[in-house]
């Protein structure tokens, strides 16, 4: 093709000063390799052109028809070259001589390539969100540089001859270079269409060219925002749709939901295979095929008949722990089928990457050669210098784009497991839920999908470790021969050594983790029952507790601590003894074998290069062990079983709304029905009640029909939509509106009515923001009441066709109950056409109900009207002459043609599959009954602060300050202050901060002597040119070097060990400050802080003190003194090095600070935008019974999508933002690399092979290091937040404490006025009253008056605004707390239990005797149940008190108080959770045995107060009566008119004056 007049001798061009290229090579190799490149990716550019259906509107931009106009000219310029040559050959004054083929050939090879360049351009712009190609601009710049070549040999040989012999094409060339040139430009510009414009305003990314995206430039906008101002969420951008929750989760599902069923099959078949083996193993296998080891056992009531089996089955138990006994194996399939795209693009780029990294030491070694041959041309040392940056940098780019692709791989990993986690935490069956508490669900969707996520940034790691080292090893062969193999066999011991440290590091870690769950569980016990540990001054018992248990877990993290030393220890040395053993033996084999600077350093860079695969391999190893832990966790979840849906039926055909034939129900797969052969059938539009003792399985009626218990047989027939009341109240954090609203359209109209019939409008009046106030966690700042009526409004807002009910009266006055009934449910009610099931214990209401059912111990004992039961005298009439004969002898008369609500509110019980009375089903119980009912059970807080928001309705026009009550999570800004590190480094202990940095100095020394005794070592060669190699010489070489690399592995050993210890030490310290200070914090503190954000202190951030910091920290001083020691180095061998050192100095400066700033924000912004996702998942949890009733579960599916949306915003500018950094500073180092072999080749006379060898395999190592260094120093930073988040909690305003002590306990209120924050209104305004010693007072007033806010002031849980509250004439302000606290006892409204043994609930601090004990068990009775139960005092109770029916906790409430023997007793509605019976056993025993104390009762039922001393009526936070019940009655003021409504008059009081108990 070129003719030989072309081609000259090749070597004369290159064997010379100034060399070039042969212009046969110019003319075919350059030209085909830009349009081989254009012609392959063509086809990936033009199918947008063959696709027809989408009509394209997209606008063509002045940049498209630039660039279009371009190729155009240069397809002119193509023709132009083609016209010449035939000009030339066939034109009228052609010669003889013919141009050679090749002048026709390119430009027809062009025109060519410009028409489908024309087309490709078309193709760019109609593709989808497209605003460049990466493949074209690719193409150009090959084409420009391809093209440089002919360009200097064209002026070369112009300048040469002084004249331009063929001045056509010389001039069609140079037209065509700059045309290639502008389009380079141009393509790499991004081409945004108009319509794009408002995305990439929201989203840059989407708007970036292919330049901009390999160096992630278009995050310069981020990082300069960071810089000037702490970024806020408003300024994160939008996600990319492939980022965000929804698309993941749906392609994670649809994988999971095929990988699942197939696993399933395969369980199925190996329970077969067992079941044919060993029949009797496999039934219990499969009855507890998701029993999860742990939590089963504690949580089973151990009865007595039962407690034998119990102990045999808790024994299998742990033996089914080691096997699984759940679908296995499908979670990793699923996430690689999920995420298989990214997975093999990251893979190419890694793979590129790691064989590039073996270019560099060859480069390195032919570097040296030309260092040491003198004679050769100084353009090979530029050359080889050029080559080295070239490479460097396609190293970084390649390594940059792999480690995008791999972190956003673990960022949807993480959002996929979470979103799973949830939608599984929507469906799951009952047995599933009550073997994970929240706790530990919530602990899957954070720190195990964290697991997931942080090994798959790293998956690739598995195949490419094995690669590296196995090129590295062939390399080393070719450099050093048969004694690699020395090298080898050292690394290959490793190995086995490095899988039992893993082995032991397992067992450590499986241990901490159930160390950590049960600190948790008590921690979060503990905050939901915080106000009665301070009301009963039980914090010192509970904070030993959590000590002992944490001493625990530092005990197993000292242990991991030290292996992890030895395995560093082992790791530090491999280097070292590597590199030992096989320079030894490689000068020990043959005298002829002298070490050269060549093989020496090129063997140390591939050493180099082996170092990491080798040390990262144990960490990954170790790291996929935990996450295997994870996954058997996950898979256990996320493959139980769901809630069954088919045991509700929507048959039309049914003429009945609600239909139940011959149903048994139970709560668990296996056990005993509790509900049994029921059968209803219940016409659309009417109203039944259900009525029954406790325990007879009303609730579970509601449950089942909710399709939440398994059906053993019989069916359920539903139609039409439910709505659910709980029997307590179910309150999410949001508006007030929106609890009601609950998901549907605001019509105001209907609003206000429902907000009417609940009796919600008062106090709608009192709250700051009216329906818009902001409702705590859990529905703190509302009463109990209020909490039941709103969870009303949200069923009548609903429009639902049947409402179940469950109770919803128990909790409210007996007027509002009345009112309820009158306006919403009843007859004449709001829901009069709707059907309803009501469960009730008012008997009072069921004269106007159309059916009553009657059940007995799960069973439909009647079913009739009112009236029909009466008569029969069946078990109905005697439950109501039973109940109603004391309280007949009082009511003499109805009123209003109502029964008095008020003294027949039967049995307000709250959790009736609690039985108390009959033990053979106990086990059936077990089922942690609605986790609805335990949380807000366990919220204690109900009452607290029913005005928090009380605002006179008047100055609603002023700014609503405090309306707001939970503030935001408050985050720190800008830099950390550096008193944070001190403070950890304090805690650490100076002696430790002073020796670890000593030693790791040291290390540091030792390290680069090694490596310059071996720069030193390689000039033998020289000096022992053609000599025999002396031995002595040999074994003094071989010897320091051997000496100098173990002595830096025991350093490091030694540092390791110190940073254990000391971090361990620091751990405890913070640990116990912030429990300690936790503990001794305002209440106040607990209702405007969420328990997830303190959880998440004693959570996250230890965690990250405990685990992350050490090892940053360590990390973070290697990293320091490498970087310190490498430029050492490279100044010692090129003293020229040092005029870089600073310009490089102060852009890294730069490029650090600004990354930082952003850096650290977004890692703020990251955990502050987690704790809603969790906050939101706990309230899921326990509202599930009530979302699922309302079928609400995509509602919450979106609102959960929506919120890890948010903290995924933060997130995925944070993984950019370290790639940012890393490209910007490998950029850097990539440059040290190029100075250093630049300034060797320089001074190359000046320097010996030797050192120039040392000084660039250490350049190559900077650029690493260098990166790692400033990661590690916005890693520092960031975690050490954690110790800034958890001082912040250990540095809170305590509870003020003096001492003094009383004797005759009465109490005086001096103009007391009390508010609950300083920006709010008063809550209790100027109470004036004294209370005798031994008097019984009772207080009354409607909700919100200041009942419990009075009691709250006692107990000084909230301070004084003004006035005084003096006991014996004591202000309690100036007494010691703890005292204070130990002399007034309260059984308070909601009974809290935590788990642990009955004796630690009832005297945590082991002060009382057991015969104490038994005494006071046996006053409260309870003697007779607890003595029945297996294990007696030592019975182990649920996480709040699941395991005992609401009755029995409230008597272990009575019996808490007896035992104290207090003089002040204060009753805050004490009686409100149980029935009759049990309510009148406790007024006896409370009579009798506090008959010398002082008793203040909160009265709900007038009936309990009319016997007291006095009786003070509060109203609006002011005392408006206070006198005996018989002057009040006189009166006929506020308490008269109570009274009335409550049925209560003059006479009936005398009845009772003959009962007086007192």
């Amino acid at each position: 093709m070129c003719m030989s007049a072309f081609v000259p001798q090749n070597a004369s061009f290159v064997e010379r000063e100034d060399p070039d290229l042969p212009v046969c090579v110019e003319q075919t190799v350059l030209v085909w390799i830009p349009l081989g490149f254009l012609w392959l990716s063509a086809p990936w550019n033009l199918m947008p052109l063959c696709r027809r259906s989408q009509v394209n509107t997209k606008h063509r931009t002045k940049l498209y028809l630039c660039k279009q106009l371009v190729v155009f000219l240069l397809f002119l310029t193509a023709v132009g070259g083609l016209i010449v040559t035939l000009v030339e050959d066939f034109g009228p004054n052609s010669s003889a001589e013919k141009n050679p083929a090749v002048f026709y050939t390119n430009p027809v090879l062009f025109a060519v390539a410009w028409i489908l360049l024309l087309l490709c351009q078309e193709g760019v712009r109609r593709k989808e969100r497209a605003v460049d190609s990466s493949t074209l601009f690719i193409f150009w710049f090959l084409l420009v540089l391809c093209d440089v070549f002919p360009f200097q040999t064209l002026l070369r040989e112009a300048l040469r001859q002084g004249e331009v012999r063929d001045i056509p094409r010389f001039s069609l060339f140079y037209i065509s270079f700059g045309l290639e040139v502008i389009a380079l430009v141009l393509s790499a510009v991004a081409d945004i269409p108009p319509e794009a414009e408002e995305l990439v305003k929201k989203n840059p990314e989407a708007g970036a060219a292919f330049l901009s995206r390999i160096t992630f430039n278009w995050f310069n906008s981020m990082v300069v925002k960071g810089h000037k101002t702490p970024l806020v969420q408003e300024d994160l951008w939008e996600l990319n749709e492939t980022d965000s929750t929804a698309y993941i989760s749906q392609r994670f599902n649809q994988h999971m939901r095929y990988e699942l069923g197939l696993a399933r099959i395969q369980f199925q078949k190996k329970l077969k295979n067992k079941l044919l083996k060993n029949p009797s193993k496999a039934v219990e296998e499969a009855s507890q095929s998701n029993g999860l080891g742990k939590g089963v056992s504690q949580d089973v009531l151990m009865m007595e008949e039962k407690g034998k089996k119990e102990e045999e089955k808790k024994k299998k138990n742990e033996k089914k722990k080691e096997e699984t006994n759940y679908p296995n194996a499908w979670l990793v399939t699923t996430l690689y089928k999920t995420f298989k795209g990214i997975l093999i693009e990251s893979a190419f780029f890694k793979l590129l990457q790691d064989l590039l990294a073996f270019v560099s030491p060859q480069l390195l070694k032919l570097m040296i050669s030309f260092i040491q041959n003198k004679s050769s041309y100084a353009w090979v040392g530029y050359l080889y210098a050029v080559l080295l940056l070239v490479v460097a940098l396609l190293q970084s780019l390649l390594l940059q784009q792999y480690f995008q692709r791999c972190f956003v791989l673990g960022m949807k990993v993480r959002t996929a497991l979470m979103a799973a986690v949830y939608k599984k935490a929507l469906v799951m069956s009952n047995d599933n839920r009550k073997e994970s508490t929240v706790g530990e669900t919530v602990n899957l969707m954070s720190a195990d999908a964290q697991r997931f996520n942080d090994v798959t940034n790293f998956i690739h790691l598995l195949w490419s470790c094995p690669l590296q080292i196995i090129v590295s090893i062939v390399f080393l062969w070719m450099e050093l021969g048969p004694s690699t193999l020395a090298g080898l066999g050292v690394m290959v011991l490793m190995v086995p050594i490095n899988g039992l440290l893993a082995n032991q590091a397992r067992k450590f870690q499986i241990e901490n983790m159930k160390f950590k769950d049960k600190r948790l569980k008590i921690m979060n016990e503990m905050l939901n029952g915080i106000k009665i540990l301070k009301l009963f001054a039980w914090e010192p018992s509970f904070r030993t507790q959590v000590e002992d248990i944490r001493g625990e877990e530092l005990k197993v993290m000292r242990k991991f601590a030290y292996l992890s030393s030895v395995s560093t220890f082992i790791f530090s040395c491999a280097p070292a003894l590597v590199s030992l053993a096989t320079f030894a033996v490689f000068v020990g084999v043959s005298s002829d074998n002298i070490l050269t600077a060549e093989k020496a350093f090129t063997s140390i860079s591939l050493f180099n290069i082996l170092r990491f695969p080798l040390a990262m391999l144990p960490m990954l190893i170790a790291s996929i062990v935990q996450t295997a832990v994870s996954k058997k966790r996950l898979e256990k979840f996320l493959g139980g079983d769901d809630l069954d849906s088919d045991i509700i039926r929507h048959d039309p055909s049914f003429n009945s709304a609600v239909s139940i034939s011959n149903g048994s129900f139970s709560w668990e797969k296996d056990s005993e029905p509790l509900l049994k052969n029921v059968s209803l059938d219940i016409k659309p539009g009417r109203l039944v009640a259900v009525v029954g003792a406790v325990g007879s399985g009303k609730s579970s009626l509601m449950s089942a029909l909710l399709g939440e218990m398994h059906s053993t047989k019989g069916f359920i027939n539903i139609q039409g939509s439910l709505a659910f009341v709980p029997q307590q109240a179910w309150i999410q954090n949001a508006t007030l509106r929106d609890n009601i609203l609950f998901g549907s359209p605001y019509e105001d109209k209907r609003f206000q009515d429902v907000v009417e019939a609940c009796a919600l409008g008062p106090d709608l009046k009192l709250l700051s923001a009216g329906d818009l106030t902001e409702i705590g966690e859990k529905g703190i700042n509302l009463s109990g009441g209020q909490k039941q009526r709103v969870s009303l409004a949200r069923a009548a807002y609903s429009q639902a066709d049947i409402f179940l009910l469950d109770d919803p009266l128990s909790a409210v006055d007996s007027h509002v109950g009345k009112h309820l009934f009158d306006k919403v449910i009843g007859p004449n009610g709001l829901l009069k056409n709707k059907t309803r099931i009501l469960v009730t214990h008012g008997v009072s209401f069921l004269p106007y109900v159309d059916e009553v059912v009657v059940l007995v111990n799960g069973q439909v004992s009647e079913i009739g009207s009112y009236q029909s039961l009466r008569a029969s005298k069946g078990a109905f009439s005697e439950f109501l002459d039973e109940y109603a004969k004391e309280q007949n002898n009082q009511t003499t008369h109805e009123k209003d043609g109502y029964q008095d609500t008020e003294d027949v509110e039967l049995i307000p019980d709250r959790e009736d599959t609690q039985p108390d009375c009959p033990p053979e089903d106990a086990v059936s119980f077990t089922l942690k009954r609605e986790n609805s009912i335990r949380r807000s059970q366990r919220g204690t807080r109900s009452r607290l602060r029913k005005n928090s928001t009380l605002k006179p309705a008047e100055d609603t026009g002023e700014a609503k300050k405090g309306q707001r009550l939970i503030e935001k999570e408050t985050m720190e800004t800008g830099q950390v202050k550096f008193s944070v590190y001190l403070q950890y480094l304090r805690a650490m202990g100076w002696g430790y901060t002073f020796w670890i940095f000593l030693i790791y100095f040291i290390q540091n020394i030792a390290f680069i002597g090694q490596n310059l005794w071996l720069s030193d070592w390689t000039n033998d060669a020289a000096e022992y040119y053609n000599q025999t190699y002396p031995s002595w010489m040999r074994d003094t070489r071989v010897g320091v070097f051997g000496a100098l690399g173990v002595a830096q592995g025991l350093f490091v050993f030694l540092g390791t060990l110190l940073v254990a210890n000391a971090s361990v030490n620091a751990s405890r310290i913070l640990h116990s400050r912030l429990l300690n200070n936790i503990l001794r914090v305002p209440m106040l503190f607990f209702d405007t802080t969420p328990i997830g954000r303190v959880v998440n202190r004693f959570a996250k951030d230890i965690f990250t003190v405990d685990e992350t910091i050490p090892q940053s920290f360590r990390s973070w001083i290697l990293c320091l003194l490498g970087v310190l020691g490498t430029l050492f180095v490279i100044c010692l061998a090129t003293p020229f090095f040092t005029i870089i050192i600073i310009p490089l100095a102060v852009i890294y400066f730069f490029v650090q600070r600004f990354y930082v700033a952003t850096s650290r924000q977004l890692r703020r912004l990251d955990s502050v935008s987690r704790s809603p996702i969790y906050s939101h998942f706990g309230e899921t949890v326990s509202g599930l019974s009530v979302i699922r009733a309302y079928n609400h579960q995509e509602r919450f599916l979106k609102h959960n999508e929506v919120t890890v949306d948010e903290n995924l915003k933060s997130v995925y500018p944070w993984i950019v933002s370290n790639r940012w950094l890393a490209i910007r500073l490998e950029f850097l180092g990539n440059l040290v690399v190029f100075f250093s072999a630049l300034f060797a080749v320089i001074s190359r006379d000046s320097i010996d092979s030797g050192l120039v060898g040392l000084s660039i395999s250490y350049a190559l190592n900077v650029t690493q290091t260098l990166n790692w260094l400033v990661r590690m120093t916005s890693e520092l930073e960031t975690n050490i937040v954690a110790v800034e988040r958890v001082s912040e909690y250990s540095e809170l305003e305590n509870e003020v404490c003096c001492l003094s002590i009383f004797h005759h306990f009465k109490a005086d209120f001096l103009d007391y006025k009390v508010r609950y924050r300083p920006e709010l209104d008063l809550v209790l305004k100027g109470i004036t009253c004294d209370i005798a010693s031994t008097e019984k007072i009772g207080i009354v007033g409607r909700t919100g008056a200041g009942k419990s806010s009075l009691t709250n002031c006692l107990f000084r849980i909230i301070e004084a605004a003004e006035g005084h509250i003096l006991i014996d004439d004591v202000d309690i302000s100036t007494i010691g707390l703890h005292d204070l606290r130990n002399n007034l006892t309260i059984i308070p409204q909601d009974p809290v239990l935590f788990s642990g043994s009955l004796r630690m609930n009832l005297d945590p601090f082991n002060k009382f005797s057991d015969e104490e004990i038994w005494k006071v068990l046996e006053l409260s009775h309870l003697k007779d149940y607890v003595a029945g139960l297996q294990e007696g005092l030592q019975h182990e109770v649920a996480e709040g008190g699941e395991n005992l029916s609401v009755g029995q906790r409230q008597l272990l409430c009575l019996a808490r108080a007896l035992l104290r023997k207090s003089r002040i007793l204060i009753l805050d509605e004490a009686t409100a959770a149980v029935d009759l019976e049990t309510d009148n056993l406790i007024q006896k025993t409370i009579r009798k045995e506090f008959s010398h104390c002082t008793v203040l009762t909160i009265a709900h039922r007038l009936h309990s107060i009319m016997d007291n001393s006095r009786v003070m009526v509060l109203d609006a936070g002011q005392i408006v009566e206070f006198d005996s019940p018989d002057n009040l009655m006189e009166r006929r003021g506020h308490f008269y008119s109570m009274a009335k409504d409550a049925g209560i008059t003059q006479e009936s009081l005398t009845a009772l004056d003959r009962k007086k108990f007192w």
